[in-house]
């Protein structure tokens, strides 16, 4: 009877007011109406009771009523939704009208099971898109990039004038063969990354998954198998069921309905949504999770209620509803009010891209593709363009002025004759080397350079070069963003220390703990448990001075192995893994394992130890008070299967702790040197209760459980007046986050460059404390100022003013405070912030990240590196100027999203102080030779237009041209990328130098205008002289010039290398023969018998002398005068 499908009835009429339809469809008499209203009412009282039941059933499991991952904040939210979903829950079908009606703007959505086709449509397709471009959209977006460069715009018009006939000045080859040069080599890089990006989202949208399929099911099927059908990622809808195995990552915003675990809970691994390692907690749907088997899931008349999405991945809003109860006998009266209505939080939420842990799932798809939170994280990444080539590309646009200025000028001066804007058009072209395409082909060639010297230092293994357009960016960093698990941190806890006030234990004095152990262990096992039993003994051990230490050590010892969340989960290969909320926890289990006490068996109401001797014990556990980081402690009661004796354990923080054990006079000085040793330190303290004082405990918390106002505090009161007092204090752990290699000496290098830190972490406030000060990100004696938990403007105001008079400190902000900043005063914070030498900022999203450094960028219009090693660090990645991606345990995603990837934190001491300097160096003195080279030939140009009456005649034409910015000087000026000031070891010795190139002096306005001057008194003495010493044709005053042009284009390179190379020598050298035996091919040019004469020699000397000799002069006298800081060291 039970297997009539009642369901599909109850779905085609529906009516929710909170009973069932009658079945023959007559109109309900009033009688009929009355008896309905008054099962209601028994109804709902039973709903009352059984709520009061189930407090009272969960009181020893506070799990149940407090979020499982122990956020107070979280569960009274959960209340708070629950009020919410009263006033929101109208009849359905009421509220599915005004859905439909407001449904354009408000994404909100109610999902019933086995939702219809046209419904599921309306929401995106379940598609992972990281690519940039389309087949359509690639050449227009690609040429876009390029063109809305002015230096490229400018190259294009010129090379396009060559095809008009009156414009026509020597090859068409040479101006368009560059441009094509330099578009066909960005095409190809833009082309290749866009495809690689292509595979790995096909890869990411094949993987299949099951999903339960309602339309095979058939109620003769075998019971409990539901029958299921595989889907690639890509193909799930809103509404669809989907079984999840055991390592599978989520591919869709999901609600958890049922576990593999019969309590109804799972891990899920969220490294790749919010950086955290340690696992996290999730609940399936408590009605979904009574059901006898998955397949109950597909009868199921019931939906879903979801807010709209938002990108907290910490907070959801949503209900669970029954509309009829799963089976009915005959005419049973359901002993439930129909519609059930149960809260989801973000508890009940399995996100895209987190991993199940353990066990098998089935989740509700309620978002799919953008909508998800893992994407609505991630932010597009633009094209990211380094400030070198925006700083050329604004000396490209005053070139250009100038080129039109002199056009325009030798034409004004000629009396604007004939067709005289034919003549401009021309002048401009033979002006056109003023802004030359060279210099975008020697800077690209030189990126190529730098990042083949990056990926091939030995020092630096397997870092990779993804963005090769800005290796200069690395030398003129400012604020370092840095995340802290996996790329400060190793995130692998080890318990380093045990206190317990009059004798402490070091990492290498474990044995001794295993020791006593065991001794303690030996005799209580021999004695069964005979002096715990005496209630004298047990006075006479809690007189402190009179306790054997072994008897202190078994306290301790046993209090840390029951105090905590671990539950062990044996694998296939019967190895065991700890699962845990925190990493903590677990190091500490791992450590009373290792010194001789196991944790075999965990579940809501039992643990179960392995004793040194082999021996099993179990522990009731009566009540859990899970860690919350309000409260900064968690507390168990249980008590000894054996012995009856009941015991509350508590273990906290020591802020708290300290006002909750008894007097101590080692506390406070003990916790103060662990911290300063970088160790995160809890307190253990228990306290022993009778039968009498736990029932009494037990009514008056379960008499707070079930006020409706103020029930959280109401508890957290019983807890403190009757539990949290006068615990006997047992010891004091201290747990070591690994740092990663050499952070403390690469953090403290790049504080002396003059780099400030800000460390972004998605941990808890003390911890990341903690971390900052060990990795010595805050300085010995600094002050640190906490901001937390800020709700009003008063108060941030306030926080501002304090930090505007205290900029010497380090501040520590929790996100929460961090968006109020951001909302209410964003200019006043980042202006004090960014002037503060530390700052860490905890609990941020990985959106919150990304902002902070558009923040930065923006304000201060300063260079921003990130440095990330996990999913939720992508956004920040991408929204840096240049974002660094450490490959590690979380995975590759960091490393592929980042523009450089390394393996380490600490080989970002050589990519910013060496490689980054030396590039920018090195470019910026190569930009600016380039384009000298170019305007000493085009001041040349001018000079002899101006003598020969101001016609627009080329000076040099053809294979002079062509050779002259290719083949007689691109060797020996590119060769200045080799150039170094100071050599590896002192670039690291001192960082102070980096601290020089941030100021942008290397290239500036100062430094063009001084180049543009040499230009111009070459290039005038080059060609005067040789007008001064012309000879009988025209055809030697070109020989004469253009040769002395080359050699003092020679001698220029000379005079500007620092530190000459074998390639650099060389150059030279093969440049002048190259040069010497090309006059021989070029009668048209040169008059060989004339070029081998005594005349030429020494004409071409004098010249090169007067152009080249004075500016030799004045290097030396600045060398004396102002000598460079690296110049001081060497």
């Amino acid at each position: 009877m039970s297997e009539i499908p009642l369901h599909t009835f109850g779905r085609t009429r529906k009516s929710r007011a909170g009973y069932t339809p009658l079945h023959n469809g007559e109109p309900e008499d009033e009688q009929n109406g009355n008896m309905r209203a008054g099962v209601r009412a028994v109804a709902a009282a039973t709903s009352a009771n059984r709520k009061g039941k189930r407090m009272e059933r969960y009181a020893d499991d506070p799990e149940e009523e407090a979020t499982l991952l122990g956020d107070a904040s979280q569960e009274e939210g959960a209340f708070r939704d629950d009020e919410q979903q009263e006033t929101r829950r109208e009849p359905s079908s009421q509220r599915n009208i005004l859905s439909r009606k407001g449904r354009s703007s408000d994404k909100s959505r109610t999902i019933p099971f086995r939702p219809p086709e046209k419904l599921q449509s309306k929401f995106p397709p379940n598609v992972v898109r990281n690519q940039k471009y389309n087949v359509f959209t690639f050449l227009p977006l690609v040429f876009y990039e390029q063109f809305k460069f002015f230096f490229n715009l400018y190259f294009l018009l010129v090379a396009l004038s060559q095809f008009i006939p009156a414009l026509k000045i020597g090859f068409i080859v040479t101006y368009v063969a560059p441009l094509a040069f330099v578009l066909t080599v960005t095409i190809g890089k833009e082309a290749y990354d866009d495809y690689k990006r292509n595979l790995r989202d096909r890869e990411a949208n094949s993987q299949r998954y099951l999903v339960l399929d309602p339309t095979e099911y058939s109620a003769s099927s075998p019971e409990g198998i539901p029958h299921t059908r595989s889907v690639p990622s890509s193909a799930l809808r809103v509404g669809d069921l989907v079984l999840l195995e055991k390592n599978q990552r989520v591919p869709a915003d999901l609600v958890l309905l049922r576990t593999s675990d019969s309590s109804g809970t799972c891990f899920i691994r969220t490294d790749q949504l919010d950086g955290e390692t340690d696992w996290k907690l999730r609940v399936a749907v408590p009605t979904c999770q009574k059901l006898s088997s998955d397949r109950d899931l597909l009868t199921l008349d019931a939906e879903i209620y979801a807010d709209a999405p938002i990108k907290d991945i910490h907070s959801f809003i949503g209900t669970f509803t029954i509309n009829s109860p799963p089976t009915l006998l005959g005419d049973d009266v359901p002993m439930v009010p129909v519609p059930t209505v149960e809260p989801l939080t973000a508890e009940n939420m399995l996100w895209a891209n987190t991993v199940l842990a353990a066990g098998s799932a089935v989740g509700f798809v309620i978002y799919t593709g953008s909508e998800t939170r893992a994407v609505m994280n991630t932010s597009h990444p633009e094209t990211k363009v380094g400030l070198l080539d925006l700083e050329i590309n604004r000396l490209a646009k005053i070139l250009c002025v100038v080129t039109f200025a002199l056009s325009f000028a030798l034409v004004a001066l000629n009396g604007f004759r004939g067709l005289w804007y034919i003549y401009v058009f021309r002048f401009l072209i033979l002006f056109s080397s003023i802004i030359p395409i060279s210099l975008r082909v020697n800077l690209d060639m030189g990126k190529t350079v730098y990042a083949h010297q990056i990926m091939h230092d030995n020092e630096i293994p397997d870092t990779i070069v993804r963005t090769s357009t800005l290796p200069e960016e690395l030398g003129r960093i400012e604020y370092l963003l840095s995340d802290k698990t996996g790329t400060l941190t190793q995130n692998e806890m080890e318990m380093k220390k045990l206190h317990m006030g009059t004798v402490s234990y070091g990492y290498d004095s474990m044995d001794e703990v295993a020791h006593q152990l065991a001794m303690a262990f030996g005799t209580s096992l021999e004695q069964g448990h005979a002096h715990q039993n005496s209630i004298q003994t047990g006075v006479q051990l809690a007189t402190r001075g009179r306790r054997d230490m072994s008897s202190r050590v078994h306290d301790v010892v046993l209090s840390l192995a029951l105090c905590h969340n671990v539950t062990p989960v044996y694998n296939d290969d019967g190895t065991v893994t700890y699962q845990a909320s925190s990493p903590d926890e677990v190091a500490i289990v791992k450590w009373t394992e290792s010194v001789g006490l196991r944790l075999t068996f965990r579940d809501r109401t039992r643990i179960e130890l392995q004793t040194p001797t082999g021996a099993r014990i179990s522990f009731e556990v009566l009540d859990l008070f899970p860690f919350t980081s309000e409260s900064k402690r968690m507390g168990i009661i249980v008590r000894d299967s054996q012995t009856g004796e009941i015991t509350f354990l508590q273990k906290g923080a020591d802020v708290v702790m300290a006002k909750i054990v008894q007097r101590n006079d080692w506390l406070e000085e003990e916790c103060g040197n662990m911290a300063r040793e970088g160790l995160r330190t809890l307190v253990v303290a228990r306290r022993r209760l009778s039968e009498q004082a736990y029932t009494y405990f037990k009514e008056q918390h379960h008499l707070a459980s079930i006020k409706v106002e103020g029930r959280n505090e109401a508890m957290a009161a019983v807890v403190s007046e009757l539990l949290e007092h006068d615990l006997e204090l047992l010891g004091l752990t201290g747990v070591e986050d690994k740092l990663q290699d050499d952070v403390k000496s690469t953090l403290e290098l790049l504080r002396n460059a003059g780099i400030k830190i800000w460390m972004l972490t998605g941990d808890k406030i003390e911890t990341a404390t903690c971390i900052a000060i060990s990795t010595k990100l805050v300085a010995r004696n600094q002050y640190i100022h906490q901001v937390a938990k800020l709700k009003t403007s008063d108060q941030v105001r306030d926080q501002l003013e304090f930090l505007q008079n205290k900029l010497d400190c380090c501040l520590v902000i929790d996100g929460e405070s961090l968006q109020l900043c951001l909302n209410l005063f964003k200019n006043e914070f980042i202006e004090i912030a960014t002037k503060l030498s530390a700052v860490v900022a905890c609990r941020c999203s990985p959106t919150q990240k990304a902002d902070v450094a558009r923040l930065i960028r923006k304000h201060t219009r300063k260079r921003v590196c990130c440095i990330g090693d996990g999913g939720n660090d992508v956004s920040m990645i991408q929204a840096a100027d240049v974002g660094v991606g450490i490959v590690g345990k979380e995975g590759k995603q960091a490393s592929l999203a980042a523009d450089f990837s390394v393996t380490q934190f600490s080989y970002l001491t050589k990519l910013l102080l060496w490689h980054g300097r030396n590039s920018y160096r090195r470019s910026a003195k190569l930009a600016q030779f380039v384009i000298h080279r170019g305007l000493i030939i085009s001041v040349m140009q001018a000079v002899f237009s101006s003598i020969f009456y101001f016609a627009p005649i080329a000076l040099y034409q053809g294979w002079l041209m062509a050779g002259y910015a290719t083949a007689y000087t691109m060797a020996p000026v590119f060769s200045l990328v080799l150039d170094r000031d100071v050599n590896e070891d002192l670039a690291l010795l001192y960082p102070e130098l980096y601290k020089e190139l941030t100021k942008g002096r290397v290239l500036s306005y100062k430094t063009f205008f001084i180049w543009l001057m040499i230009s111009v008194y070459q290039g005038a003495a080059i060609m005067i002289m040789s007008l001064v010493l012309f000879e009988t044709e025209f055809l030697n005053i070109v020989s004469i010039s253009f040769t002395a042009l080359i050699l003092n284009e020679l001698i220029m390179v000379a005079l500007e290398i620092t530190t000459w190379h074998v390639y650099m020598v060389l150059s030279e050298v093969v440049t002048l023969f190259i040069y010497a035996i090309s006059m021989t091919f070029l009668p048209e040019y040169f008059d060989l018998s004339f070029v081998l004469s005594t005349r030429f020699v020494w004409k071409v000397a004098v010249i090169v002398a007067i152009s080249a000799f004075p500016l030799y002069i004045i290097k030396l006298i600045r060398s004396r005068v102002a000598p460079a800081a690296s110049s001081k060291l060497l």
